[in-house]
Formats: structure tokens, C-alpha cells, sequence
């Protein structure tokens, strides 16, 4: 038997090995040995015997065929009706990042939230919307700015049976009617926190008064409504980034044990004021490794809090659980205008953030509708033939097709074009570097890492169970 024959698809991981892997997301790591003899079609009966014990050989090839395509569909998102609105009551801010995606204006400019009539536009797409929950996220500019049109939204999901809030905020401003909102336990809050206090400063507050004010503020909201209900995410300068030490412990100082790690985005501002976040990638990945392999420590060093990256614990689980795929930045087809959707401060319906972006940029218009006409099925229907790395020769012969996803507003952003090769987009390098790196730590033999990976994937034990070897 052949690789081709057994249906495996074969990737060489730098510091493991080669990894195999079939269409269903079934993987093991072999010794050359082992490739030579699937090359030269003389495998031995352990060979056979570790391959059927693996699912790869099934006695009834008909069997295995069914049992790869219904695995295989099963790890395919099915998103079927709207659940998850992203809203932007106002694009005006009072902070002045020098990274901002969104392109935000100042806070006195005028014309930048919704009018009473959108505001009710809105009011009535919610009314629309099916089924027993519902999850909103309020996006900016800053839209604590306007909390009336805030509470206006969370009025009019009373009749949801389950509702949730996430309020992204820069936390510049912490006043009474802004506390009062936070005694709803469905509110949560989401906010940015760049490292210490000098590393914040430098990329978000540009003065000590308003840092001081931030600390506050995030202090005074943890004690509020406990950690367990405040998200933080720092966005990494990769050509200055603070130190995987020091991040850690402007995270751990506040109760937090999550973190999403990102670097700068070639999104608004920051194609002007950070150029190098389009295409200096190989700085972000050196530091994003040393950063995992600081948290690990950190992790077996400390059990009575485990910090984990989440976005690193959410490829781990698309690794080993079917179903994972409610994420919206990684899942196979990822289509667009069915499960969620984005409503601007004028009204105006986008497929995702990104692509709100990349409007406001003036890089290309990627609107899908207005909120008082509905979504435009045709515009809709033409991002939704593109979403699937099905049919891709390049991922259909890639071992992490089964775990990965599809971002063509990604590649609108920086090739302006959806028809590169696949491995020549920043996603696919990206999601390969991320599951080259899981594999590493799946196999790897320190304790540490081990811990750190049960404790991720939500199990009871120290460790992973073995997984498969072929020698």
C-alpha cells in the first residue's frame, strides 16, 4: 500500500517529523523508515496492523470510504440562521490609538452615530431575527460614547430567551450611567491591554493621565463584576513588542487567564502608520513562539491559574473536536450574512468587521445591504461561492485542510484579490506555522507542555493520552 492508495495526505514538521493525516483529520507522526516503505509499497504487518488500529485501513474500503466523508461533513460548519449581531451605534472616539483598524473619528465630529432613524432600522432587523438567543457585540470608534442607543438594543432583546452583551470598550471613561448598565449580568465587557502601563501608553493613551484613568477604570470594572466577566486583548507591535514576561504579568495582575495575541493589523490607521503589520511576519512569528513557550512555563510553574492564548487553544480543539466551528475567523465553509452580521454607524450591513474595515479604508466597498432595505442576496451569493477550501488542490493535499478555514476578506485586504495560491496568503502561512507549532506540542515529551495542553483542551489529567506513532 502507497500513501496515495491509503489516502493520506503527508507534511514534513520541522523538529518532529512527518505527520500524515486523512481527509477526516485522523493524524500520526511516522519515522522515515516507515515513509520509505509506503513509498516502495512494502509495508510490514505491524505497519498494517497500527494503520487499521488507527482507522486507515478498515477491512471494507466502501466502510472507510462512508466513514471518512460523514466525519469529514460532519466537520464542516452549518451555520443556519442569525444569531450574533456586530453593531456600531458610533464611530466616534476618544482615544487616538495609533493603530486603529476602523479609521475612527474624533469624538466632537458629527454625523458618525446612528440617526433616530437607523436606531429604529435596527430595532426592527432585531425584531426579525428567530429563535430562543441572541449575542450582540457594541463596536466603535468608542460606543460607550452613546449608551442610550446601547440600552436601547439590550431593551429590545428582553424577549430573547438567552441574550448576552459585549461592550468593547477603550475604558477611557467609567461614569455612573456606565456602572449602572454593568448590574445586567448579561453585559460583558471587552477591552485592549497592551502590556504594562508604558507599553499601553505608548500605543493607546499617549499621556500618563489618561493611562492612570485606564488602570483605574479596569480596576474598578474587575471589582465590579469580576474578571470572569471582562476580556482583555493586547495588539503586539512585532517590530517592538514588550516582553512574553512582562504581558503575562500585566494579565495575571488583574485575574485575567486568557489572552488573545495579535499583532498589529493592516487594517485603518495602521496602513499608514504601521506598513511593516502587511508583510513583516517572520519578527511576529519568532515572538509569538517565545510568548507560547514563556506561558507554558509559567503554566507548570504556577497550576493555580492557567493563562492560556486563545486562539492557539481554539486550533487545538478544531484538532481533536468535531464541531468547533463557531468561531468566525476559522471554520470550513465560513459563509457570510447567515449567522451573523455587521450594522454600521450609517446603517450600512457588512459581511464581517474586516470588510467594514477595508470600506472605511477606501480600499474597496464590500457592503452587503443597508439595515432599512435588508441584506442584498446577490452581493451575498458572490462573497458565499468563495468560502470553502473545499475543492482546493493546494488544501485539498494539505494534512490541516480538515481543521482550517477560508478569510477571503483577508485577502482582499492585503493582495486585493481572492485567486493566489493558497499557500501564498498570510492565512494559509499563518494557520500552517499555528498547526506545525500544535503538532510540536501534541508530541512533545516535556511535562510541561503536556499540562498546559490537558488543562486547554478541558482534561482532567496532566497530560494528553498517547497519541499515534508509527515506527
Amino acid at each position: 500500500m502507497t500513501i496515495a492508495i491509503l489516502g493520506l495526505r503527508q507534511r514534513h514538521v520541522l523538529e518532529l517529523g512527518n505527520v500524515f493525516a486523512n481527509k477526516a483529520g485522523h493524524f500520526f507522526v511516522a519515522d522515515q523508515s516507515f515513509v520509505n516503505r509506503c513509498n516502495e509499497n512494502n509495508l510490514s504487518a505491524r505497519d498494517i496492523e497500527f494503520l487499521q488500529a488507527n482507522g486507515h485501513v478498515p477491512v471494507d474500503n466502501n466502510l472507510r470510504s462512508l466513514s471518512q466523508k460523514f466525519q469529514h461533513e460532519a466537520r464542516s460548519a452549518k451555520p443556519d440562521r442569525l444569531n450574533y449581531l456586530i453593531l456600531v451605534p458610533t464611530l466616534r472616539c476618544n482615544l487616538s490609538c495609533t493603530y486603529c483598524q476602523v479609521s475612527r473619528v474624533n469624538e466632537d465630529r458629527s454625523g458618525y452615530d446612528w440617526t433616530d432613524e437607523i436606531l429604529d432600522q435596527v430595532l426592527s432587523f432585531i425584531s426579525t431575527i428567530d429563535g430562543p438567543e441572541i449575542k450582540v457585540e457594541f463596536q466603535g470608534g468608542e460606543p460607550t460614547l452613546r449608551l442610550d442607543l446601547i440600552k436601547s438594543v439590550i431593551d429590545a432583546c428582553r424577549r430573547f430567551e438567552r441574550a448576552e452583551f459585549i461592550i468593547c470598550t477603550n475604558l477611557a471613561s467609567l461614569g455612573a450611567e456606565f456602572v449602572a448598565l454593568l448590574s445586567d449580568k448579561r453585559v460583558h465587557i471587552s477591552t485592549s491591554l497592551d502590556g504594562n502601563r508604558l507599553v499601553h501608553e505608548k500605543q493607546r493613551t499617549s499621556k500618563s493621565q489618561y493611562t492612570e484613568q485606564f488602570f483605574e477604570n479596569l480596576r474598578c470594572v474587575i471589582d465590579i463584576i469580576g474578571a470572569e466577566r471582562v476580556s482583555a486583548l493586547p495588539t503586539i507591535d512585532q517590530s517592538n513588542p514588550p516582553s512574553p514576561q512582562d504581558l503575562i504579568d500585566a494579565y495575571t495582575t488583574h485575574g485575567f487567564n486568557q489572552l488573545f495575541l495579535r499583532p498589529i493589523n493592516y487594517q485603518g490607521f495602521a496602513r499608514k502608520r504601521h506598513p511593516a503589520s502587511k508583510s513583516d511576519h517572520n519578527q511576529w512569528w519568532e515572538y509569538y513562539d517565545g510568548f507560547i513557550e514563556a506561558l507554558i512555563q509559567r503554566n507548570f510553574a504556577d497550576q493555580a491559574v492557567i493563562l492560556e492564548e486563545t486562539y492557539l487553544s481554539l486550533c487545538l480543539k478544531r484538532i481533536f473536536r468535531i464541531g468547533v466551528d463557531g468561531h468566525v475567523d476559522l471554520r470550513n465553509p465560513n459563509p457570510v450574512g447567515i449567522d451573523y452580521i455587521v450594522i454600521d454607524h450609517d446603517g450600512a450591513l457588512y459581511p464581517t468587521d474586516e470588510a467594514r474595515m477595508l470600506t472605511r479604508s477606501g480600499v474597496v466597498d464590500l457592503k452587503i445591504g443597508a439595515v432599512g432595505e435588508g441584506i442584498d442576496e446577490t452581493l451575498k451569493q458572490v462573497f458565499n461561492a468563495n468560502v470553502s477550501n473545499d475543492g482546493d488542490p493546494q488544501c485539498a493535499a494539505c494534512i490541516y485542510q480538515p481543521f482550517c478555514g477560508r478569510d477571503v476578506i483577508d485577502d482582499l485586504s492585503r493582495y486585493g484579490r481572492i485567486d493566489l495560491p493558497r499557500h501564498e496568503t498570510f492565512f494559509c502561512q499563518k494557520h500552517l506555522r499555528l498547526f506545525d507549532l500544535c503538532m510540536r506540542l501534541i508530541y512533545s515529551d516535556d511535562p510541561a507542555v503536556q499540562y498546559s495542553l490537558a488543562k486547554w483542551l478541558g482534561l482532567a489529567g496532566a497530560s494528553l493520552p498517547c497519541q499515534p506513532r508509527a515506527l
